[in-house]
Order: structure tokens, then sequence, then C-alpha cells
């Protein structure tokens, strides 16, 4: 028999906030595919259609266990995410110079996607079985380093800077929340301003300095690398107040606009529904990333309320990343906007990311 507290505890708001951000997504979508081009993609829309029902029920899969169970199999779930991260490095579909795809009949599946959420669960485990009010020190926090460390190299490898450096994003944001020891933060600082110079001149490949080059100042490759931030600010820049319209964007009609249905969506949105309908888009991200972490200040399990934490820090930095992206505020690294963006891989993560979310909030009442 199923406990009415379930229900009670069931979080509409989120669900709805969810919804909202879904039509958004479906509606800005459309206009992407369809305006004016000269050959519709839409099987784009379609195939968006299907993996928003698969991503629903990802979401309702999710809330029927005790969120409990990924702390107890948080490496179980990390080895796997491994596992195919490695498959997909000798085995992946290889597309427009990167392989980060696996086949899986007619579904193309990318691991990355899926590794934040496991990096979550695995880092959430650790800081829940060893927090203190003291902070973690650097010798303490060796093992997450090594866990996050472990999918961010391969990720790299695929190429994906984007994914991997959101990764790296998602684990710091989740450590300082656990609490740092004030030494321990400032020997990291540290460490990493001396290791900028080496890692722009070995690690970094041709095309990322490129592109941080470009963010600096894109009109030095006007019809090259600064081709799509020049044309994304064009596009956000002509909707002027109130937009040109639903389907009437003529940046994104004419084609102007590169990758319009994936990195560069928020372009097609502020064009046809202008700074009014950008800042309300803005402002319901900030009141679902607010909603959830009041739901991981609720929790009463220090798992549950790191868990959330994590989920909550990947929706925002990847809404964050994207925006200053196509705003010319931060470099192209090929990062979607959660819930908006074409993608199946990563709107199967979002929604799982909700699904988490949701059945921490629903088991709130739970002390063990």
């Amino acid at each position: 028999m199923v406990d009415r507290r379930y229900l009670t505890y069931f979080d509409w708001g989120l669900l709805a906030l969810t919804g909202l951000l879904a039509a958004i997504g479906l509606m800005t979508l459309y206009s992407a595919v369809m305006a004016g081009v000269p050959t519709p993609q839409e099987a784009l829309f379609t195939k968006q259609l299907i993996w928003y029902g698969i991503g629903l029920v990802a979401m309702l899969v999710c809330l029927l266990f005790n969120y409990k169970l990924m702390e107890r199999y948080a490496w179980l779930i990390y080895s796997g995410s491994i596992v195919l991260l490695l498959w997909v490095m000798f085995f992946g579909k290889y597309i427009g110079g990167s392989r980060r795809w696996i086949v899986l009949g007619p579904v193309s599946l990318q691991p990355s996607e899926l590794a934040k959420i496991a990096v979550i669960i695995i880092l959430a485990r650790y800081y829940a079985k060893y927090v203190s009010g003291r902070g973690f020190t650097f010798k303490s926090l060796q093992v997450p380093v090594i866990m996050t460390l472990v999918p961010f190299l391969l990720i790299v490898r695929q190429p994906d800077l984007g994914t991997a450096g959101l990764i790296g994003l998602i684990a710091a944001s989740m450590t300082l929340f656990v609490k740092i020891e004030k030494r321990t933060l400032w020997f990291i600082l540290g460490s990493g301003l001396a290791m900028a110079l080496p890692m722009w001149f070995f690690f970094l490949k041709e095309y990322q300095r490129q592109r941080i080059l470009t963010f600096i100042n894109p009109d030095r490759d006007p019809l090259g690398a600064g081709y799509h931030i020049i044309q994304s600010k064009i596009a956000i820049g002509s909707g002027f107040l109130t937009g040109k319209g639903f389907l009437e964007g003529t940046q994104n009609a004419l084609s102007f606009l590169p990758e319009q249905h994936t990195d560069f969506i928020f372009s097609v949105l502020a064009e046809e529904w202008g700074f009014m309908g950008a800042v309300i888009l803005i402002f319901i991200f900030l009141v679902f990333i607010f909603w959830a972490l009041n739901i991981a200040y609720s929790c009463r399990d220090p798992f549950g309320t790191i868990l959330a934490v994590g989920v909550t820090a990947m929706i925002a930095w990847q809404a964050v990343i994207n925006m200053g992206m196509v705003m010319g505020l931060m470099p192209v690294v090929g990062v979607p906007l959660p819930f908006i963006s074409y993608g199946g891989s990563s709107l199967l993560t979002t929604m799982i990311c909700v699904g988490i979310l949701l059945n921490i909030s629903m088991r709130r009442f739970m002390i063990e």
C-alpha cells in the first residue's frame, strides 16, 4: 500500500515549473527548426517530443524507489558510467571530429551526460559519510578529486571540453557546499592559477584556444570562429523589448544563426520574444533553482541534501554557461540549455535530475 505521505509531500510546484520550461522549450524548438527554413527539420521536433516522453518515464521511475538506494549502489552507478565512457572511446560513433555517442539501434546516447549524474551521486555519498564542521582538508579531498578526474579526463579525450568543465564546476560547487578548510582552499586556488599557463600551451587543443581568443575579441575572425557569437548577438539585439513575434525571427528564418536548435536556441527565443521574453525565461530558471535549493534545505538526510545541491548545480551551471555563451559573456563550449535545447541525452539527464529532486522532496519526512 502506498504511504499517503508521499502524495502529501509531492512537490507539485517543481513539477509545474518543469512543465512550463518544457512547453517553452518545445515552442522555441519548433520555431528554430520550422520558421522560414528552406527544408524544415520537422523530424527534430518529433524526436524531441519522443525524448520528452522517455524523460518523463525516467522521471517517474526515479520516484518508485527510495533515493537512499542510490547511496547504497553509488559505486556501481559510477563504475557503469566509467565503462560507458571507455566504450565510447573505442567503439563510439565519430561525428564532427568527436567520438561522443553510443549507437543503440535508432537511438544515439551520449554517456558523458549520464556521467554527470554518476559523479554527483558518488560525491554525495562520500561527502555525506565524511562531512564535518571543520571542513575537508587537502588529504580528505584526494579521493573525490580522483573520482572527478577520471570521468573528466575520459570526456576531455572525446574531446568534449564543455561537458568535462561542467563536471568540474559541479564537483567544485558540491565541495564548497560541504565546506573546505580555509588553508586547503587557498592552496587549491593557488595551484589552479599556477597551472593556467601550462594548460594553455600543453593541454588545450588549437580550436579550444581559438574559442577563448574569439570570446575576448569576436571581430578578430568575423567569418570564422567569431561568426557564431556575432550572429547570436545580432539575433538577441534585434529582438528589442518585445521581440518580432513567434516564427518571425529573421536571423533564424534566413539561417544566419548557426546551431539555432541546440547551443544557440536562446538567441531564437530572444529574437522572437525580445528582452521581456528573455528576462521571463531567466526568472523561471531562477525560481526553479531556488525551489530546488529549498528541497535541499528541507531534507533531513545529509546524502539527500548534498545530492539535491549537486543536481541543482548541474542545471544552474548549464543555464548560466549557455546563456552567457550566446550573449558573448563566455567562450562557446557547446553546453545545451536545460529543457530548451534539442538533444536526447541532455534532456534525459535533466529529467532524471528532476525525478531525483521530486524523490528527495516527497521523502523528506523520513528520518533514518
